[in-house]
């Protein structure tokens, strides 16, 4: 079996696969300090232990880290419990994916694996939204090539900064209102941020498929969503129709598989 790591600046996902199938995803906060590989592994041990599977399956780890210190202590929890020296993805693996973008080693393991992901299972071109700390938009060209994308701050953290600075608001939770315009400073709050975050998401997405379609009339993405806040904008986009909460761990397992070294018998 193999454990997928995905470590984002928020939460750490995991998924436990079985061939190419999903038996169990867990998510846990992702602490940039002071967690132990010793912390994590008795977590990890322990999701493990009431889902009904034995840590002693596991053969394989790879992960995918846009945190660095998280990254070192959780590969050192790999070879202490799993006794598995982690695969870990970056630019310079083998990917099956042209990265056409300035400075190659700058695109996070993240948008890698997702994208690797898109290709391989939904077909190109493609945009990949992925709604976590931040929003993050990426490409595939109709040659399958991953061209670049866009980087905004996400949903959570603009609301959470403009509560801090504005002392007359208080936070609100995010689920939708019913209209737009807000009889109440509760709902007005709710209608700026959820609607205000719908539309920067579409207008991207058109921006880039107009950009795109000056080259090349006939660019018709598929558009994925995906990532902890994905959830959001189900119904709600004009341009995201599917939506895949397990897209990078499933990439994960995809680029795993690509750079496998057969063992010598």
């Amino acid at each position: 079996m193999l454990l997928a790591i995905d470590i984002g600046n928020t939460h750490t996902f995991i998924g436990l696969f079985e061939g190419d199938d999903i038996l169990a995803t867990w998510r846990m906060g992702t602490k940039h300090r002071y967690e132990t590989a010793d912390e994590i592994g008795s977590i990890l041990l322990n999701f493990l232990n009431i889902s009904g599977y034995d840590y002693l399956s596991i053969e394989e780890i790879a992960i995918s880290s846009v945190v660095p210190n998280a990254l070192e202590e959780i590969k050192k929890m790999s070879t202490k419990y799993f006794k598995c020296e982690p695969f870990i993805i970056n630019s310079s693996i083998k990917t099956g994916l042209k990265i056409v973008y300035d400075y190659p080693m700058e695109v996070g393991a993240d948008r890698i694996a997702n994208s690797v992901a898109v290709k391989e299972l939904y077909g190109y071109p493609a945009i990949v939204a992925d709604f976590g700390t931040a929003t993050t938009f990426d490409i595939i060209s109709g040659d399958g090539s991953y061209i670049g994308g866009v980087i905004t701050p996400g949903i959570e953290i603009s609301s959470e900064a403009l509560f801090k600075f504005a002392a007359k608001l208080s936070k609100v939770d995010l689920s939708w209102p019913k209209t737009i315009i807000g009889k109440n400073t509760y709902d007005g709050l709710r209608a700026g941020i959820l609607f205000g975050f719908l539309g920067q998401v579409d207008f991207i997405i058109e921006k880039i498929i107009d950009e795109e379609k000056d080259d090349k009339k006939d660019f018709k993405p598929y558009v994925i969503g995906t990532g902890g806040l994905s959830y959001l904008l189900k119904d709600k986009s004009r341009y995201i129709k599917i939506f895949d909460d397990d897209l990078t761990l499933k990439g994960i397992k995809i680029l795993n598989d690509k750079n496998k070294v057969e063992k010598p018998r």
